[in-house]
């Protein structure tokens, strides 16, 4: 599994893109793939994922997406280590 941030949602229609933390491009995901949590990601998560292809394009796609690291968490910690976020 890696890591990565993210990037954008499209909540209306259930997918969104992740910034991957191995350097490889950005990778969809979709709903289907966040076991039930996809209403409680924010763009700035921290999440782990595998890596899939999807069926119909043929294309690479996150799959087993789980929440790592909320991106609130994150900025609170930066803050009270003095930091910016």
């Amino acid at each position: 599994m890696v890591e990565g941030i993210i990037k954008r949602l499209v909540s209306d229609r259930g997918f969104g893109f992740l910034e991957r933390l191995d350097g490889k491009p950005d990778v969809f995901f979709h709903a289907s793939n966040t076991g039930g949590m996809f209403e409680a990601l924010l763009v700035g998560d921290t999440v782990r994922l595998d890596e899939g292809e999807d069926a119909r394009s043929g294309r690479p796609t996150a799959i087993n997406v789980e929440l790592v690291r909320p991106a609130a968490l994150a900025a609170c910690e930066a803050f009270l280590d003095g930091r910016s976020a």
